[in-house]
C-alpha cells in the first residue's frame, strides 16, 4: 500500500500496488499494521455500500457531531467519483479548507477521512459503486450537512450535479 498524506493534517490518499499476471490482478487494499504504522485508525465496525445510477449525482456534504465523529475509509469500486473531504475542526489551521481526490476502479486509490470532516462525492460515471469502512456506529441524531455549493467553501466541483437528495439540496448554509 501507498500512503500519501494530502495538504489536510489527517487526510490521507492511499494507494493500492496490484500484482498483475494472466488471469487478472491482486491487490492489498487495507492492513491494519500498515494503518497502524502511519497511525490511522484501523477499527472499523460498519461498512457501506453506496451505488449511483447517473452520472454527476451528488451525495453530502456529509458528517456526525460528536461525540459521534467517524472515521471514513472511501474507495471506488465500480465507475469513478470526485471525493471530497472539508476540515471542520475548530482550532485546525485549515479549518473549513478542502481537498478532493478522483477515486476510480481502475486506480483503486482510496481516500481517509479522519473525524471533524464532513464528505462527499460527485459521480463522474454511471453506474458507480462507492465503499466505505466507517469507525463509529451511524447516530441518525447526530446526522448533519452542508451544502455543496456553499461559498463560504468554495469547493470547485468538476461538474454541476444532476441529481441529489432533497436533504442534500436543503443543508443550511454555514453563514446561515
Amino acid at each position: 500500500m501507498l500512503f500519501a498524506q494530502t495538504d489536510l493534517e489527517g487526510v490521507w490518499l492511499i494507494g493500492s500496488c496490484p500484482v498483475a499476471d494472466e488471469r487478472g490482478s491482486f491487490a492489498r487494499t487495507f492492513c491494519v499494521d500498515e494503518m497502524e504504522q502511519h497511525g490511522l485508525e484501523h477499527h472499523f465496525v460498519q461498512h457501506s455500500l453506496s451505488r449511483s445510477r447517473q452520472r454527476h449525482t451528488l451525495r453530502g456534504l456529509h458528517f456526525q457531531e460528536e461525540p459521534h465523529g467517524e472515521v471514513k475509509l472511501v474507495s471506488c469500486l465500480k465507475g469513478a467519483i470526485w471525493d471530497v473531504a472539508v476540515d471542520l475542526r475548530p482550532r485546525s489551521h485549515t479549518y473549513l479548507r478542502w481537498t478532493a481526490a478522483e477515486l476510480t476502479e481502475q486506480n483503486m486509490r482510496q481516500l481517509y477521512i479522519p473525524e471533524g470532516f464532513a464528505h462527499g462525492f460527485l459521480s463522474l460515471t454511471e453506474d458507480v459503486a462507492v465503499g466505505y469502512l466507517i469507525s463509529a456506529r451511524y447516530e441518525q441524531a447526530a446526522s448533519r450537512g452542508l451544502r455543496y455549493d456553499d461559498p463560504a467553501l468554495g469547493i470547485d466541483w468538476p461538474a454541476t450535479p444532476s441529481a441529489m437528495s432533497d436533504k442534500d439540496r436543503n443543508w443550511p448554509l454555514l453563514s446561515g
